[in-house]
């Protein structure tokens, strides 16, 4: 932690941790989309809550949340021969233009261009093609026992209700950040900014944060947090947990960018060993 907010350890009132997506299909080697590194990041997150306890105020835990059908797993697009991409590709605006790429069902190929054509104008991603993964009801989407027994163990001593927040049921846009949808629909305010979760975190006085991954949905929840927070005067509550967070295989620039920029704008970096010890 920064010595400024040892400094401020007397201040503080109320202190959340916020946990993104600590679910077997990221955390467990044998997930459909294991993140190297998760295996020992969510055992010292369980170690956290179980030696701040009551100091926790409140615990939320997002929930990659997803269908088998979904725009960013294979069963929604195929090729001129019928084949389903494989994980891991790219598909761009004019990849769908020019038929590279279609909807498996053709009805889709208007609103999927359109689609399309919004991530590239947002500039976070492309589309990329993952394999299935957090589906609803799977055992690949529970939460991993240690930290889930860490979290029932929080519930019980305090008295206390974890806050889950999933993301990620609408089948027609991706959804990194726990908190908006990287193309909201109009209709589904699932997808839309959640500004519960937003003020709720604005009225702490810090936030701890960990998950996965720091490449992507770490990264793109707190970036979209501070940004609706409207100051980066709040932006200093936010601390990182360093040793509670990996990137996806490839993409580890992304994630030492995203530190790089929020630091920058005041968040801070602590691990789970020295967070308000």
């Amino acid at each position: 932690m920064t010595n400024q907010t040892k400094g401020q350890n007397m201040a503080i009132k109320t202190v959340h941790l916020l946990v993104i997506d600590p679910q077997e299909d990221f955390v467990n080697p044998k997930g459909a989309l294991f993140v190297p590194g998760a295996e020992k990041d969510m055992p010292r997150v369980a170690a956290l809550i179980k030696r701040l306890g009551g100091k926790l105020d409140d615990i939320h835990v997002t929930l990659d949340s997803h269908h088998f059908v979904d725009v960013a797993h294979p069963v929604m697009w195929k090729d001129a021969k019928g084949k389903h991409p494989a994980p891991f590709t790219i598909i761009t605006a004019a990849d769908v233009r020019d038929g590279v790429w279609t909807p498996t069902q053709p009805g889709l190929t208007k609103r999927m261009i359109a689609y399309v054509q919004a991530l590239e104008k947002g500039g976070r991603y492309p589309l990329c093609i993952w394999p299935p993964h957090c589906l609803i009801g799977s055992a690949g989407y529970a939460v991993v026992p240690e930290l889930f027994d860490a979290l029932c163990t929080w519930e019980r001593e305090q008295f206390g209700v974890v806050d889950y927040v999933s993301k990620g049921s609408n089948i027609y846009t991706e959804h990194y950040s726990a908190v908006k949808a990287e193309v909201p629909d109009p209709e589904d305010p699932t997808t839309q900014l959640n500004t519960r979760l937003i003020q709720t975190l604005q009225e702490a006085d810090l936030v701890a944060i960990a998950g996965e991954a720091g490449s992507h949905c770490l990264c793109h929840t707190v970036t979209d947090i501070a940004d609706a927070f409207g100051n980066d005067d709040y932006v200093k509550k936010l601390v990182l947990l360093t040793d509670g967070t990996s990137p996806v295989p490839g993409f580890e620039k992304l994630q030492d960018e995203f530190i790089k920029k929020m630091t920058a704008r005041g968040m801070q970096q602590s691990t789970t060993v020295d967070f308000l010890a």
